[in-house]
């Protein structure tokens, strides 16, 4: 009989999943189920390209409609997946339709933290950017001379800050923490893109907490701040982290912890279930992580359609992330966990920096701001263990490709 893999949550995992799964078994049958009506589409775009309408809808999708048809992948669209029932095997959407499945997978991803509705997270002109629509929704906002204030300086805020503040927008950021970035980069990189954004004239406060927007007739008109200060606005972008998707699993009795957790097979507490992409959290240098980038979603994906179809190939990460603002390219090499030190290198180009992360003088990751070259030297070191060590990254002169040997 024909193997039933079906795949909940219709996004970048999801789609490199089924894909997987079908060139390494052309017979089974394979069903995407997905909330949203689209097509499984790319979400870094979204608050950039997409927003200011230099991408259309049809050039998010990963694939054309033809290509599901092709391989024989059934799309469910605009129907959520309510429960799972593990014993009869059995998936039931919010419609009443029950599927069978031999494998499942949860690419369920993840969800942004809303602005509690007691400090006017309700209010009509606060957006959240996931999706297609909560960008649509916010389009009409962006209009030179309005003011646009952004809640969160990690990388989403920082993003969309960048792309209002390139349509013309008043921009203000501000950050509950010490500084922006703070809870993925050093102090180095934060500077970095501190110095950046003010030169574009985005204003940029820290330390800063938010006591409450203020609406009129239901809008946001507003905000009060921590400190007894006010401004007025014309929208709000929230970007202060996300949820993962785990409510399903959770409900289904399977292992959860912030997130969805699996081993290095892709595999959950149950043995028929798996897993991948940000809803995930799983074992990384000893450390339980959840890596929110579109190359763990790709790789985990892909690693877990092999498990599904009996092949046994363990995920092995090597993550690599990227942020663009303004005519700045960041791309990270590895995980900075438990870094001890960094070792700052300046580029061949003017404004290129590139951040080196050592643990105990061992190299963890590379922050590399419009150097590319440090970023694929470092992205090999790690994948080959060739590492460069604190005292050559401290020498300017030092050519850190050298210790890549052919």
């Amino acid at each position: 009989m024909r193997k039933k893999i079906i795949v909940i949550g219709a996004g970048q995992a999801a789609c490199s999943l089924a894909g997987k799964y079908r060139k390494l078994d052309g017979d089974a049958a394979i069903t995407i189920v997905g909330e949203e009506t689209y097509l499984p589409y790319q979400r870094p775009p979204l608050s950039k390209k997409y927003a200011t309408g230099e991408l259309n809808v049809e050039a998010l999708f990963l694939r054309p409609l033809a290509w599901y048809e092709k391989n024989k992948i059934t799309l469910i669209t605009g129907h959520r997946a309510v429960r799972i029932d593990r014993e009869g095997m059995q998936i039931h959407l919010d419609d009443g339709r029950s599927l069978d499945y031999d494998k499942l997978a949860l690419t369920t991803g993840t969800r942004p933290r809303p602005l509690p509705d007691a400090v006017g997270g309700a209010l009509a002109g606060v957006y959240l950017v996931r999706g297609i629509d909560d960008v649509d929704a916010f389009t009409s906002e962006i209009s030179a001379g309005r003011r646009a204030l952004v809640i969160g300086g990690g990388y989403i805020g920082l993003e969309a800050a960048a792309v209002l503040k390139k349509r013309g927008l008043s921009v203000r950021v501000v950050e509950m923490a010490d500084r922006i970035l703070q809870r993925v980069a050093c102090a180095e990189t934060s500077d970095y893109f501190r110095i950046l954004h003010k030169e574009n004239g985005v204003i940029i406060d820290e330390g800063l907490g938010l006591k409450q927007l203020i609406g009129n007739n239901d809008r946001v008109v507003g905000a009060e701040f921590s400190d007894g200060s006010s401004m007025d606005v014309d929208f709000v972008l929230v970007g202060i982290g996300v949820f993962a998707n785990d409510e399903l699993a959770t409900e289904a009795g399977l292992d959860v912890d912030q997130g969805i957790l699996v081993n290095e097979f892709g595999q959950t507490s149950d043995v028929n279930i798996y897993s991948a992409g940000d809803c995930t959290r799983f074992i990384y240098q000893d450390q339980m992580v959840r890596l929110e980038s579109v190359q763990n979603a790709v790789d985990q994906a892909e690693s877990a359609a092999s498990n599904m179809a009996n092949l046994e190939t363990p995920y092995v990460p090597l993550p690599w992330f990227w942020s663009d603002q303004y005519d700045v390219k960041l791309q990270i090499a590895g995980l900075n966990l438990n870094y001890t030190q960094t070792v700052t290198r300046m580029g061949v180009k003017s404004g290129s920096m590139s951040v080196w992360y050592f643990a105990e003088g061992l190299l963890v990751s590379v922050d590399a701001m419009n150097d590319p070259r440090a970023f694929t030297t470092a992205k090999e070191m790690l994948a080959t263990g060739q590492l460069i060590s604190v005292e050559q990254a401290k020498d300017a002169t030092f050519e850190p490709k050298s210790v890549l040997r052919k």
